[in-house]
């Protein structure tokens, strides 16, 4: 019983090593450096190890993303608990956590899979999932009830102009501005909500 305890936990922790060596090859590379070679080699694991989780880059990408994304929730719900509740800080909140390097290696994958039809599956399986997770917990932080007329709207409008924004600061930083737009919007949401 030990023994099999002892290789869950280098399964797991195998599995832990890829991800995060996917991700930061997604950030510092792109999806066309991001070669299962490389991170197996930035992992410290086998090619072999690598293989038997993960058949295929695009497994491997989508599992990395996955894993990353559900620990930034995570981390998101975490600051959250401490944070200001008014629009403007819930706000804030949501676009840092799409300005990170998740989002980053998540535009890596989501532009590949645009042009590769099996990747697209998985991308947007993972996107839904993702995307339910980040609009239940902005409906907690924002303290509403989407059942309410203009409600959901408001809160999908929230997380797309997000998206467009963490999009802009990818070439260059677009603090002043992204700033600028986040008093705004909140203003617009606090009426809205």
């Amino acid at each position: 019983m030990e023994t099999r305890q002892r290789q869950a936990d280098r399964t797991r922790e195998t599995k832990r090593k890829l991800m995060e060596a996917t991700v930061e090859c997604l950030v510092e590379r792109g999806w066309s450096g991001t070669t299962t070679t490389e991170v197996a080699e930035r992992a410290g694991v086998s090619r072999g190890a690598q293989l038997h989780h993960f058949r295929t880059r695009g497994e491997l990408v989508a599992a990395a993303v996955e894993h990353v994304g559900a620990e930034s929730v995570e981390a998101l719900k975490r600051r959250a608990e401490t944070a200001d509740k008014s629009t403007h800080a819930v706000v804030e909140l949501i676009v840092d956590f799409h300005a990170s390097d998740l989002f980053t290696a998540a535009l890596e994958l989501w532009v590949a899979a645009r042009t590769d039809p099996e990747l697209r599956s998985q991308v947007l399986e993972l996107q839904a999932r993702l995307g339910r997770e980040v609009y239940a917990l902005a409906l907690e932080l924002l303290d509403v009830d989407d059942t309410k007329p203009g409600v959901k709207d408001a809160v999908q409008a929230t997380l797309d102009l997000v998206r467009g924004l963490a999009l802009a600061n990818q070439l260059a930083d677009d603090g002043k501005r992204r700033a600028h737009v986040v008093r705004y919007w909140a203003r617009m949401l606090e009426e809205q909500l």
